[in-house]
């Protein structure tokens, strides 16, 4: 690749990076947001489910109305209209305001999941278009690595309000960057929608917005939950568990690097073994929660899986979209994974509440199976029968 467009997709992971760590700060800092606002674990936790449901109800709307505007234009206005909504969660002096705060950080990720990886498709030359989105991978990856536990740190020294503002302050700075380095690009036709139908009637697609749907709603079941789960069954310290969250996080990085060798060999296999994966290692982390080793592991096999996942599932949207609906399948796509992740942390809080956190990981679990299910006996057989009617 040229210079540039290096520049532009490490300016893209870097925005990754913070759009992720933003997304999932709340997770490693819920116990001293509860405290604050004088909350429990479970009541706080709705930041999360409200944060998510918020961008499920917005990425496709937003991505309609403003797919008459240039890309470049586009992301610039996302990345300011998130940094204004970290400084307002910052600053918040109830939980109501802080939701709020929150609200305009979901609309800015609404629209900045929906363009990323198309943006960073057209930015390279098509035969790096697979880099280009592992590019971006590697960002919400490195998110889990330094991110949670970098905020977690922050919001235990200085308190969490000022990981917000760190948030801000990188964000500002990734804002100027982003206006140096990405090339112009060119407005498509606007996307209608009187074609959104055509889109969840799609067999390939239907069957990625499946899949995605209960794979989100499993993992956030357990994963929206990870620091008590870590806290009260398996007997972490806090350092120990900025430790997990870390090398959860590290372990995505090998997920990218794998999705890079071996997704366009063995496609299918990769995506079945990526879902089933997840599942699986959630259903073994309560059995293995005597261990503090296996326990890491666990979280580790659980962080490659969760990554490839995803760089697997967006390649899939990218490849499968009808032309000229690219970002809108993927604003679909992101909503559809953000209704799972509301989903997952309600029945996480749900299972919270009963008083059993041990069962998340089960709970989650049995979520994450069913969708390896729809993945083996729907997903791929819809592809291949309209990879095969195309190749005819």
């Amino acid at each position: 690749m040229q210079r540039r467009e290096w520049l532009a997709l490490a300016g893209l992971a870097c925005c990754a990076f913070v759009m992720n760590t933003s997304e999932f700060m709340p997770i490693g800092l819920l116990v001293d947001i509860a405290a604050d606002f004088s909350l429990t674990e479970a009541q706080a936790g709705a930041v999360v489910t409200i944060y998510a449901w918020a961008v499920a109800l917005l990425s496709i709307p937003l991505m309609v109305a403003l797919s008459r505007f240039s890309p470049t234009r586009l992301l610039l206005g996302v990345i300011a209209l998130f940094c204004a909504g970290q400084v307002a969660s910052a600053v918040a002096p109830t939980f109501a305001l802080l939701v709020v705060g929150r609200l305009l950080v979901a609309a800015a990720h609404a629209v900045f999941w929906s363009i990323v990886s198309p943006v960073a498709v057209r930015i390279v030359d098509p035969k790096h278009s697979g880099a280009a989105i592992a590019t971006v991978a590697v960002g919400s990856s490195i998110a889990m690595v330094c991110g949670l536990p970098i905020g977690r740190i922050i919001g235990l020294v200085i308190g969490w309000r000022m990981t917000f503002i760190c948030v801000a302050a990188v964000s500002a700075a990734l804002l100027v960057f982003l206006a140096v380095v990405l090339p112009r690009m060119s407005v498509g036709e606007p996307f209608s929608a009187k074609a959104l139908p055509s889109l969840f009637k799609h067999p390939p697609l239907l069957g990625i917005y499946l899949v995605t749907a209960l794979y989100a709603t499993g993992q956030f079941t357990c994963y929206s939950y990870i620091e008590p789960f870590l806290q009260q069954v398996a007997g972490f310290s806090d350092g120990a568990i900025t430790l997990a969250l870390a090398l959860y996080g590290a372990a995505g990085l090998i997920g990218s690097a794998v999705f890079s060798r071996v997704y366009n060999r063995a496609r299918f296999s990769f995506m079945r073994a990526a879902v089933l994966g997840v599942a699986a290692m959630m259903a073994v982390l309560l059995p293995l929660a005597g261990s503090s080793v296996a326990t890491i592991a666990v979280c580790c096999a659980w962080g490659a899986c969760y990554t490839a996942y995803n760089v697997a599932f967006q390649a899939e949207v990218i490849n499968n979209a009808p032309e000229g609906s690219t970002m809108v399948a993927m604003s679909a796509y992101s909503g559809i994974f953000n209704v799972g992740i509301g989903a997952g942390t309600w029945v996480g809080g749900m299972t919270v509440a009963g008083g059993a956190i041990y069962d998340v990981g089960l709970v989650g679990a049995a979520i994450g199976a069913a969708a390896g299910v729809v993945c083996a006996l729907q997903l791929v057989r819809a592809i291949r029968r309209e990879e095969g009617r195309f190749t005819v």
